[in-house]
């Protein structure tokens, strides 16, 4: 695996206009949150069922009707026309609005293919055509540089079209998605179109270029460049549109994907119109700086308590005296999953040198947490209560992305955060290699 098709699978860090984890964040969060309240919801369904007053039932039924059909009507289409593609060519789309999300698919069928839906607000979508039927996360995480596209939409009849791909499909038809133009016109490239740039120069590449450390250094000057200049470029934005409702989006990637400080946004956030700050995405926006500055570095690490995989519970303060890696993931979180090699052979060297791993799940699906665990053979203290996206820990620590983590020191405070890959190892090397 090429470091850059490594760093695309781990822009969930990202928000916004590369938004893998922030509710692109990572969109499988919401989808996780979703499907939940879905299985809740049947599962009231069945014990209302089994009650025996059934006129109870039907004043139920009846009030809910009204709500339930309003939920259900579509208010969005996207529909689509890629050349003359057709089986086993395949469209995926997963998108998110306001905390709900929804995961669906669509067969090509001599070009076309349509979506509807219902939304609450503007959502955030990944959209994947598989040329080739193999499925959407060959496109996402195998490739590198796959036909994927990230765009915000509205309540809108959207038209996308192309002669060969999704990646270079015009749309028509949609306010939301020209405004974003706008925006990350201004802004400056995502991450997700600069590691896709990156992932396609190594590809031209020569089989000795791409062992050669030299041509892989002149590709990641560029890509840092242009972060550089995307994380400036959101601050600016911010600060010239205070009405725009991606001016929000700037600030949350700005906090969330960029790292700025709480100190630096807080004060451009406070600046924006009223009805933006209070919209659920300025909401969502202040909870992760409320968050920011109770879990900066050298902060003490909030406490919580949350049960392991044989239902004990198991609290965050039982591990003091300890340097403790506190890392949020889920088992459908490929970026997680695929660094749990490295955790492995990291808790090996230090788990006797007082080290310990105290990993959070997302997830919703205790088997599926289960299975992913025993699938990866990690051996360190799994917790979660099973909320999905609304894990309350993951709440208390302002995290917007999985993977995500934060590494406390023997006192219990933060002493670092989002160590991925060598820099993790670099940490822990300078802290208990000599213990």
């Amino acid at each position: 695996m090429n470091p850059y098709i490594f760093r695309l699978v781990n822009s969930s860090t990202f928000g916004t206009g590369t938004f893998l984890s922030i509710q692109k964040i990572n969109l499988r969060l919401a989808w996780a949150v979703f499907i939940f309240s879905t299985h809740e919801y049947i599962k009231g369904l069945k014990m209302l069922i089994n009650q025996s007053n059934m006129k109870k039932i039907f004043l139920v039924f009846a009030a809910m009707t009204p709500l339930l059909a309003a939920a259900q009507a579509p208010n969005f289409t996207i529909s689509g026309k890629i050349g003359h593609l057709d089986k086993p060519a395949k469209v995926y789309i997963d998108y998110t609005s306001e905390g709900s999300g929804r995961v669906d698919s669509a067969e090509v069928v001599n070009g076309t293919f349509q979506f509807s839906g219902y939304i609450s607000g503007t959502a955030y979508s990944r959209m994947t055509l598989s040329h080739d039927g193999a499925g959407k996360n060959q496109e996402i995480y195998v490739n590198g540089a796959g036909d994927v596209i990230y765009f915000f939409f509205g309540k809108e009849n959207i038209q996308i079209n192309s002669a060969d791909s999704l990646y270079n499909a015009k749309f028509s038809g949609s306010k939301v998605y020209d405004e974003m133009l706008a925006f990350d016109q201004e802004a400056g490239e995502t991450v997700m179109k600069i590691n896709r740039t990156a992932n396609l120069e190594i590809q031209k590449g020569t089989e000795e270029q791409q062992k050669d450390p030299a041509f892989i250094k002149s590709i990641d000057v560029v890509v840092k460049r242009k972060n550089a200049e995307r994380k400036a470029g959101l601050l600016k934005f911010a600060k010239n549109h205070p009405d725009s409702y991606f001016s929000v989006q700037a600030l949350t990637e700005a906090l969330g994907g960029y790292r700025v400080p709480v100190s630096e946004v807080e004060p451009i956030f406070n600046t924006l119109n009223e009805g933006l700050r209070t919209s659920y995405a300025g909401i969502s926006l202040s909870k992760l700086l409320n968050a920011g500055s109770i879990t900066g570095i050298g902060a003490k690490a909030p406490g919580f308590t949350q049960n392991d995989a044989n239902g004990k519970p198991v609290s965050l303060s039982d591990l003091r005296g300890k340097y403790v890696l506190l890392e949020f993931w889920a088992s459908w979180c490929h970026p997680c999953r695929a660094e749990s090699p490295n955790l492995l052979k990291q808790y090996q060297l230090y788990k006797n040198k007082g080290f310990e791993i105290l990993s959070v799940s997302v997830d919703s699906d205790k088997s599926r947490w289960l299975e992913a665990i025993a699938k990866d053979g990690l051996t360190w203290i799994q917790v979660s209560d099973l909320k999905g996206w609304d894990n309350e820990a993951r709440k208390l620590y302002g995290l917007n992305g999985v993977p995500g983590n934060f590494l406390i020191s023997p006192e219990g405070k933060i002493v670092a955060s989002n160590l991925i890959g060598e820099k993790l190892n670099k940490k822990l090397a300078e802290l208990l290699a000599t213990q």
